[in-house]
């Protein structure tokens, strides 16, 4: 039940042929167009929401890392974190992944219907305007003429936003538009994170079956010479055998290791949607004997507080924060009393039973002000649910930034211990092939026997492998602090629906955020 008051101030016949002038508005017109001024000069705008309370620490609580070639990592730091590893094909892999990823054409989507919605709930705080046109011959009395009438012209009508609730639901139509932005920016950064990741598994697959491939065919060379042996009758038969199954299941591994490479480039082929050609041409520039390209470390000194503004999700999230704050000030005005303005402006001409009159005629008003008085408690349910909404907003973004936080610590306690135990690995590979060659020169020299140099090979390419599988956990740690960090990544095409964001490791101020305000 709503309880309205309506005033208008129309004309209802059009002027004769003699009154066809410019005349002014009668005096009660002109106050009532004063009133809807100066009701609307009263209507405060509102006020932006401000960036809601965040759980963030003062510094990172993991030992950052240091540039390893500062003029190389620039490019890393101004957010081009894929260039680091100086890889030529990286670049092309995460190209391919974004032209051909399903997410891309989703995220662009929801982006357009979230402009077009802001759009509408933008237009409901403007006047509508409609024109409209009629043509009427009818006779109202009976035994009179009939009457002729046909008037064109235009109605308008406006909805006062005296207590904020349409600019309410237009700035939250807005942070919605903001949020699916930064969704489709945080779809790109985890395309090509995943892009990264293939390509650099692939590459150290390939790498680990080669080093499989080559122990496979030393424990086979090891496993003839231990038959050689035993059918000379120098070795035991135990011993024979025992070297057979070890270059068996050497042989056996080293294939398991090939089709899980298979599967990977197949992983890959699915992301990129490459040819086989394609595909084929970029696996066979992979140099299995080269490392695995380390990325050029840039030196991080981004705090906890950047993340609020580098990370699109969390752009997201406090996006829909203002969006829930803006339906909550929404809610609250529609309890509120509403105030709608409508006039009309025609031309008509009315001919029959002895009248030819012609001219405008228009009409201001009515100025309908009307107030909820019982709806069976709807409006004040409506106003709790908002209120709800916007807690679980709220709770949803602190979560988010908590693991925003987590995720950076995790990704940058494992390159911590990466470099740390790459250190040993590297000393370790360097100290078995050391051992590998002194044997070698012991077996040209008559002093060390066959199996004594397999032996020594086998420890080798094992050391080797383990290297290779720390180097590949290093690299991905570095596309995970990337992602993390909120690095960006632009396609050649910069057709993104997604806005530029700041560069991963840009200084930001740490000042602490502000709560948003309970009120409307």
């Amino acid at each position: 039940m709503n309880s309205a008051l309506s005033i208008s101030s129309r004309r209802l016949a059009p002027a004769t042929r003699g009154d066809l002038h410019h005349r002014r508005l009668p005096f009660r017109s002109r106050a009532l167009a004063g009133a809807a001024a100066l009701l609307l000069a009263g209507c405060a705008s509102l006020p932006a929401p401000e960036r809601p309370v965040a759980p963030l620490p003062a510094a990172w609580a993991t030992p950052t890392p240091v540039a390893t070639a500062p003029a190389a990592s620039t490019q890393a730091a101004d957010g081009a974190w894929w260039l680091a590893f100086e890889d030529p094909v990286l670049p092309e892999v995460l190209e391919a992944a974004w032209r051909a990823s399903p997410d891309r054409e989703v995220a662009r989507a929801r982006v357009a219907q979230a402009r077009a919605a802001a759009v509408a709930a933008g237009a409901a705080g403007l006047p509508r305007l409609d024109a409209s046109g009629q043509i009427l011959r009818q006779r109202a009395v009976p035994d009179t003429p009939a009457q002729s009438s046909l008037a064109l012209g235009v109605q308008a009508s406006w909805e006062l936003d005296l207590f904020g609730g349409v600019g309410a639901a237009a700035q939250a139509a807005s942070s919605r538009l903001q949020a699916s932005e930064a969704e489709a920016h945080a779809v790109r950064q985890a395309v090509a994170a995943e892009a990264a990741t293939q390509w650099l598994s692939l590459r150290a697959c390939r790498a680990l079956a080669a080093q499989a491939q080559a122990d496979a065919e030393s424990r086979a060379a090891s496993a003839r010479l231990t038959a050689l042996t035993a059918s000379a009758g120098l070795g035991a038969p135990a011993d024979a055998a025992l070297a057979r199954a070890a270059a068996a299941q050497a042989q056996a591994s080293a294939r398991a290791q090939a089709a899980q490479c298979d599967s990977s480039a197949q992983a890959l082929q699915a992301l990129t949607a490459w040819p086989t050609a394609t595909l084929r041409e970029r696996s066979a520039s992979i140099d299995v004997h080269a490392p695995l390209p380390a990325p050029r470390m840039a030196s991080m000194n981004t705090l906890p507080a950047a993340l609020l503004s580098q990370r699109p999700d969390l752009r997201a999230r406090e996006a829909e924060v203002r969006a829930a704050a803006g339906d909550r000030s929404s809610a609250q005005a529609a309890q509120r009393p509403r105030i709608m303005l409508s006039g009309s402006l025609s031309t008509a001409r009315v001919q029959g039973a002895g009248l030819d009159a012609r001219g405008p005629v228009w009409s201001l008003g009515p100025l309908q002000v009307s107030l909820p008085l019982f709806d069976g408690g709807a409006l004040s349910a409506q106003a709790d649910a908002s209120r709800a909404a916007y807690d679980a907003a709220v709770a949803r973004y602190q979560a988010a930034v908590r693991q925003a936080v987590a995720e950076v610590e995790q990704a940058l306690l494992a390159l911590d211990s990466t470099a740390a135990r790459e250190g040993d690995a590297r000393v370790a590979v360097e100290g078995f092939a050391e051992r590998l060659r002194a044997t070698e020169a012991r077996v040209r020299g008559g002093l060390a026997s066959g199996f004594e140099l397999e032996d020594a090979r086998q420890t080798a390419f094992a050391a080797q492998g383990a290297l290779t599988s720390l180097q590949l956990e290093r690299a991905l740690a570095w596309v995970n602090l990337a992602r993390a960090l909120g690095g960006d990544w632009q396609p050649r095409d910069a057709a993104t629906p997604a806005a530029t964001t700041p560069a991963a490791t840009t200084p930001v101020s740490a000042s602490a955020p502000r709560p948003v305000p309970s009120g409307s």
